[in-house]
């Protein structure tokens, strides 16, 4: 790796870091933590959205799967951007205004204990379980790349590639919170869509004019197709990407930081622009790197990497590799966050310290960012581990757990406590349990955990509201209503 490279991928490095100590100072209290006083513009809202989610795995494991199995991966790409539409379009206005009316709420048990009147606070507690069970899987997942790119850069070993990674990407989080988080999003990105996009063509080029990277020049098997290998199950399977988005905390906060509702429309297109260039970006990585190294590679998770640092210019290729780590970083920031106000302000001020002072439930905030960091860090520590694998597995325990409740809390007004309880717990335990029982008989369950676990969730959040009163459950959502209605 030549010194420019790393001159240029330090220098990106030393400007996220600017951005956490310039946030550090801005940042006043446990709102302004969370979820950046709810003051952001719609492009910063939108990317940033956007960037939480499609992470490491959009530049390394979707690419990677693309290379190792062919074109009928390309549908995570197609029922992803489906997800973003539905969560633009369904989600983000209501909740943004829910939210707020529903006692100013800071996070997704803040928001679901005041829409469901929940005075034993059961919903709070159930919710931010879940939420750090699964975000210790999804932020090992980022891990997992912020190592194998560290490793690849620097030649380290990958347990001292792992620790270096998590501290670079939790210093920024820690210091500046929501704000830092979220700007640095907007630029890690714009950095994510340019990186893929650039990388894309130049190697198509290449290949065009008869160039390649193989070892020899062996003929190469065509890449299989869309349909090839794709079964009913395994297309129902893929659908599971578009569902799960409706319960992604980490992604849905952004929705309710936004400055104003108005805000939404805009941030729609331009999230939806931005993921179609980065998932065909992505698809197409696969598939050119699968030609251009004729089909064989060690780590099919590496081919960006190593297509990047082969196509571009030291100086660019190093900006572009820093790339890698600005997606994962984009999302293991925004998922260190959310862990960090379940801890503060869903489990301590909310369960056992109501007196607590924003100084003390700041720096608890902070102080969770890096424990939670280092439990997912020795979670990641087997070198074998898979991106896409931990990030679905997390995925479809989120989508499972909180998509049914998030989608009903905020069109059904006949939804009780209980029911919002059931289909927490149904949910996440379908995810767990499911996941365990892939290869057995039947092939039923190879089926993307979260299909399942959504439907299983769905029905148990119906059928427990409708045999349960919900008085003033839905007095509240009359009021949420009316608030939404007249502004």
């Amino acid at each position: 790796m030549s010194i420019s490279v790393l001159i240029s991928f330090a220098i990106y490095l030393l400007m996220m870091l600017a951005i956490g100590v310039y946030f550090y100072i801005k940042t006043n209290d446990i709102s302004d933590y969370v979820l950046g006083g709810r003051n952001l513009p719609p492009s910063v809202a939108a990317l940033s959205a956007g960037a939480s989610d499609l992470s490491g795995w959009a530049l390394m494991g979707l690419p990677g799967a693309i290379f190792a199995d062919g074109f009928s991966q390309a549908w995570i790409a197609v029922w992803t951007l489906v997800g973003v539409y539905i969560n633009w379009t369904l989600i983000a206005e209501r909740l943004r205004v829910f939210t707020e009316k529903a006692g100013n709420a800071l996070t997704v048990p803040d928001y679901l204990e005041a829409r469901f009147a929940d005075r034993q606070r059961i919903l709070r507690t159930v919710s931010s379980v879940v939420m750090l069970v699964f975000f210790t899987f999804y932020v090992s997942a980022g891990l997992v790349g912020g190592a194998l790119l560290f490793e690849s850069l620097f030649g380290l070993n990958y347990s001292l590639a792992l620790w270096v990674g998590a501290g670079v990407i939790v210093s920024y989080t820690f210091l500046g919170g929501f704000s830092a988080a979220s700007w640095t999003d907007l630029v890690q990105g714009l950095m994510m869509a340019i990186a893929l996009f650039v990388v894309a063509v130049m190697t198509l080029v290449a290949l065009a004019n008869g160039e390649s990277g193989a070892a020899t020049d062996v003929a190469v098997s065509e890449l299989p197709g869309w349909t090839d290998g794709l079964t009913v199950l395994g297309m129902v399977s893929l659908a599971g990407w578009a569902i799960g988005y409706c319960g992604q905390p980490h992604v849905v906060v952004r929705f309710m930081a936004l400055r104003r509702r108005e805000d939404v429309r805009v941030a729609r297109r331009i999230a939806l622009i931005w993921s179609a260039i980065t998932m065909v970006s992505a698809v197409a990585i696969g598939a050119v790197g699968y030609y251009w190294y004729g089909g064989s590679l060690e780590n099919s998770e590496r081919v960006f990497i190593l297509l990047a640092d082969t196509m571009l210019h030291p100086w660019v290729a190093g900006f572009v590799l820093a790339g890698v780590l600005a997606a994962i970083m984009s999302t293991i920031d925004s998922q260190l966050l959310v862990c960090s106000s379940a801890i503060a302000e869903d489990i301590y001020r909310g369960l056992i310290r109501p007196q607590a002072s924003q100084h003390e439930l700041l720096w608890l905030s902070r102080i969770s960012v890096a424990v939670v960091a280092l439990l997912a860090t020795i979670l990641a520590m087997n070198p074998e581990s898979s991106i896409l694998d931990l990030v679905s597995y997390a995925w479809g325990g989120f989508g499972a757990a909180f998509g049914p409740v998030i989608l009903l809390s905020l069109f059904w007004r006949n939804v009780s406590r209980n029911g919002a309880i059931a289909g927490l717990v149904v949910g996440a335990a379908t995810v767990a349990i499911w996941k365990p029982l892939a290869g057995g008989p039947a092939g039923i369950f190879d089926v993307f955990e979260v299909v399942p676990g959504f439907l299983f969730s769905a029905l148990a959040v119906v059928g427990v509201s409708l045999m349960t009163g919900c008085t003033r459950e839905s007095r509240e959502f009359d009021g949420l209503m009316a608030y939404y209605n007249e502004r």
